[in-house]
């Protein structure tokens, strides 16, 4: 398979805390990636349905549902099952990490985030 081109991608940002959001939107648009947002889990997963993004970043402490519970609720939709969900996150525990990985996530991101490392990881996680 060929790598995709980020312009013809739409990556899911689910982050609680707006100008976190904000800092990532801009620096993936960019890039050339197409950005929504949600601002917590229920959304998260509502959206995700709705629009079939290529990849979601997904905080793991959000209101309203975690992002651990998002990600599960968003592996059973038989669409999304594939889509790939990284967990971008300040927590650095290793049993988060298993948590995460055993809930549905295909990578962990500790913040603050290294965007061209970020871009470098999407592209690995989409080939």
């Amino acid at each position: 398979m060929t790598e995709k081109d980020s312009r013809h991608l739409t990556v899911l940002i689910v982050e609680d805390v707006e100008d976190a959001r904000y800092f990532m939107r801009l620096e993936l648009e960019q890039l050339g990636y197409l950005v929504i947002e949600a601002e917590d889990g229920a959304k998260a997963v509502e959206i995700a349905l709705r629009e079939h993004p290529n990849i979601i970043l997904m905080d793991l402490t959000l209101p309203v549902m975690d992002g651990l519970a998002a990600t599960s609720m968003i592996r059973n939709d038989e669409q999304m099952s594939k889509v790939p969900i990284i967990a971008v996150t300040a927590h650095q525990q290793t049993d988060l990490r298993a948590e995460a990985k055993a809930s549905g996530f295909d990578a962990y991101v500790t913040k603050p985030i290294d965007i061209a490392w970020l871009n470098e990881l999407i592209k690995g996680l989409l080939v």
